[in-house]
């Protein structure tokens, strides 16, 4: 097992214990409706992370080409975890508008599980270039050359939304930062797979027509 690895597993104990122990302070704070949804956020974000747990316990076939991008990714997601729900939820009452950081949340996971299940069993944690790579291009793949990263950033931004604090917001900016670096990496690795600079050319990496 690699550190890169050991670190992945040791942040997802720590941060999933916080999520378990702040969601069950918040399911039984009363009525409050707030608290409630709060509550249900989080266990759908603790769900979300087990559901990859496969994926994140994996060591590849391979070996990784390089490892420093996924200790930032995994230590910059967790951060994001930590610094949106350690503090009170800063909403008094239910508003109409909190619906739209959650919808931002749902829809950053659909498109993340819509892009592993295009990838399939090329999909991992590690940057890993396989001897049969084969490049993917039905899915969301048809718009972005990074669905996976993009569903990743949509749901914590509405994560962080809802549990809006400056913290998180900057531990945000931090996650965001950490997949600029790791698609550049991964990129410089995918390169020389046949196709994949034609592929590249017409699809933005993360957000469509921005980057």
């Amino acid at each position: 097992m690699n550190a890169a690895t050991l670190l992945t597993r040791v942040l997802f104990v720590a941060g999933s214990a916080l999520l378990v122990f702040r969601a069950v302070t918040h399911l039984l704070a009363g009525a409050d409706p707030v608290r409630l949804v709060a509550g249900l956020l989080m266990v759908a974000y603790l769900a979300w992370v087990v559901l990859e747990t496969r994926v994140t316990f994996q060591e590849p076939a391979q070996r990784a080409a390089e490892t420093r991008t996924l200790t930032a990714y995994a230590s910059a997601r967790t951060l994001v975890g930590i610094c949106a729900v350690l503090p009170a939820v800063p909403w008094t009452a239910w508003s109409p508008w909190l619906a739209v950081p959650i919808a931002a949340f749902a829809a950053g996971i659909v498109l993340r599980f819509a892009a592993i299940k295009a990838l399939g069993r090329q999909y991992t944690h590690q940057v890993v270039r396989r001897d049969d790579h084969e490049l993917v291009t039905h899915g969301p793949y048809r718009v972005l050359r990074h669905p996976a990263y993009s569903g990743m950033l949509l749901a914590n931004a509405g994560f962080v939304g809802f549990f809006l604090n400056p913290a998180a917001v900057v531990a945000l900016g931090l996650l965001a930062a950490a997949l600029g670096w790791r698609i550049l990496t991964e990129e410089r690795v995918l390169w020389s797979l046949p196709g994949y600079p034609a592929f590249a050319a017409t699809r933005s990496r993360l957000i469509p027509g921005v980057w």
